[in-house]
């Protein structure tokens, strides 16, 4: 595998530790990043077309008076909903997938390595557009766990939103490379200065 031009997907579970251990990678090794759940976040507050549509699909009572997006309320729906969350996917993802695509050619051209930083990467067939895919991982408890203290949830609801995911282990069976995330930051940025060593 040519070492120039990679474009490298990053996925994993909610809450096993994707974002950090993407923004280990990219200081590590100086790469361009994508970061799918901002494009998701910019979507959503700064496009005109993509607020008109969650209005539509969701009704005015999931946006403020003062036009701000209630995130609570629209996470309610779509974990309540699978439709509704099919319905929000088809909204956002085709959008962020053209967004980073286009951008992961633009650095193929340049020679730089490219990271896409995306949740829903096997999902969406993300992984057609890379050159290799690093799952990061760690225990369902642990999992479990983070996501019930980042979002102030339940257990029944934490389970709730892991399970409506693909299941972590398809994801590690189908990865070039698996991020174990069980241990302290130092484990983690070691990884990820393991693999940027190997695409430099």
């Amino acid at each position: 595998m040519s070492k120039r031009g990679l474009v490298i997907g990053i996925t994993g579970g909610i809450s096993t530790g994707k974002s950090t251990f993407s923004q280990l990678l990219q200081e590590s090794s100086g790469a361009l990043r994508f970061d799918a759940d901002h494009a998701a976040r910019v979507l959503v507050e700064e496009d005109a077309e993509v607020r008109a549509a969650l209005r539509a699909e969701f009704g005015p009572e999931i946006f403020s008076a003062t036009g701000n997006l209630n995130r609570p309320a629209l996470r309610a729906i779509v974990f309540a909903e699978p439709e509704k969350k099919r319905a929000l996917e088809k909204i956002l993802h085709p959008r962020i997938r053209h967004q980073w695509a286009t951008e992961a050619n633009q650095s193929r051209l340049t020679g730089a390595l490219f990271l896409a930083d995306i949740p829903l990467l096997y999902e969406t067939e993300g992984e057609t557009l890379c050159d290799a895919v690093v799952v990061v991982a760690c225990s369902a408890a642990l999992q479990q766990e983070r996501l019930m203290r980042r979002g102030s949830l339940s257990l029944a609801q934490a389970r709730a939103m892991i399970s409506s995911q693909m299941p972590l282990s398809e994801k590690i069976s189908r990865a070039n490379h698996v991020a174990w995330n069980n241990g302290p930051l130092a484990s983690l940025k070691e990884q990820a200065d393991l693999l940027a060593t190997l695409w430099s």
